[in-house]
């Protein structure tokens, strides 16, 4: 039995949430008696970046260099993976979950003949006789569920900010595997990506202040901006704001928009739509602002201030600028 994790890539780094599954896999591995390896695909990481990968409890690093790998094409990536998961002897696959992540697990999961559970939250309650029983979130976050993964191989894909794990000085070494990627594997060419630059992104932050219609109209969202650039967080803003075209698309936070699990979410002037708490709700710590004491989001909130955002905020961001 072995374990691989899947590690993620973008602009030239290491994606955060794959660092939390490195760490999930290290510690699962102590749990189970075996090893854990990493593995990267694709050459747009430097290898300083990616030997500090055994900072999270993995020694190990696998790299396909295959520059072809760099777009992320998924049928390729599903290949690549399942021919090193044969070569290794992989049982268990563990990755972050995203929008990558679920499009390769799924077909992983097909070639491997495993069981898939995703959104996992902690490291499983049990792994007697090779069954893992795994807590699972479900319902966008309203509830938890207990999954058993009675199959011998086994693909677990990891809730964002559900497992922190805690960085050491440790570094990987890292080896060079190779794998057969015939053309048809790259079928599907992306021609083009339009990213969004010079913000810090909404599925990555740490920290999110989020603003909604009581602040008014589009000229008063200097206050947002300012309390999100004291905290070094991202913005995001609710449904009707991005309607109205107050703020960008791409800074709607709900249940058809961008769900977040930061550490802190500040919503300033948000009512608390179910729509919108469906995509806040996996955050670990939720902060209030608003000068309705009835406002819905306050019974989702771990701390709540009713008052005028025009008042608080300004008071608010001094005071971390202060600090």
């Amino acid at each position: 039995m072995a374990i691989l994790v899947f590690v993620e890539t973008a602009d030239g780094e290491v994606r955060g949430s794959s660092l939390e599954a490195v760490g999930y896999g290290a510690e699962l591995a102590k749990q189970l008696g075996v090893q854990a390896s990493a593995i990267v695909l694709g050459t747009s990481v430097a290898q300083d970046k990616l030997a500090k990968i055994g900072n999270y409890g993995i020694t190990r690093v696998l790299q396909v260099s295959d520059e072809r790998l760099n777009q992320g094409v998924i049928q390729a990536y599903t290949n690549a993976l399942g021919q090193v998961i044969s070569a290794q002897g992989i049982t268990t696959v563990l990755l972050a979950k995203s929008s990558l992540g679920d499009a390769v697990a799924a077909r992983l999961a097909v070639k491997m003949q495993a069981g898939l559970a995703s959104n996992i939250t902690e490291l499983p309650l049990s792994v007697a006789g090779g069954v893992f029983q795994l807590k699972r979130s479900v319902y966008t976050g309203k509830a938890f569920q207990i999954t058993e993964l009675k199959t011998p191989n086994k693909i677990l894909a990891l809730k964002k900010n559900a497992f922190a794990p805690v960085p050491t000085s440790d570094s990987a070494t890292v080896e060079q595997v190779s794998v057969n990627l015939a053309e048809a594997d790259f079928g599907a060419k992306i021609v083009k990506t339009d990213k969004v630059t010079g913000e810090l992104l909404l599925p990555e932050a740490d920290k999110v202040v989020s603003g909604g219609r009581g602040l008014k109209g589009p000229e008063h969202w200097g206050v947002i901006l300012e309390l999100a650039k004291a905290l070094g967080a991202a913005t995001g803003c609710s449904k009707p704001v991005s309607d109205l075209d107050w703020r960008p698309h791409h800074e709607h936070v709900g249940q058809t928009g961008v769900k977040v699990s930061p550490n802190l979410y500040i919503a300033v002037g948000i009512s608390g739509a179910i729509q919108h708490l469906a995509g806040v709700s996996s955050s670990k710590c939720i902060v209030v602002i608003n000068k309705d004491a009835d406002a819905p989001f306050f019974k989702a909130a771990d701390y709540g201030i009713v008052g005028d955002a025009f008042e608080i905020l300004p008071k608010l961001t001094k005071a971390l600028q202060a600090l």
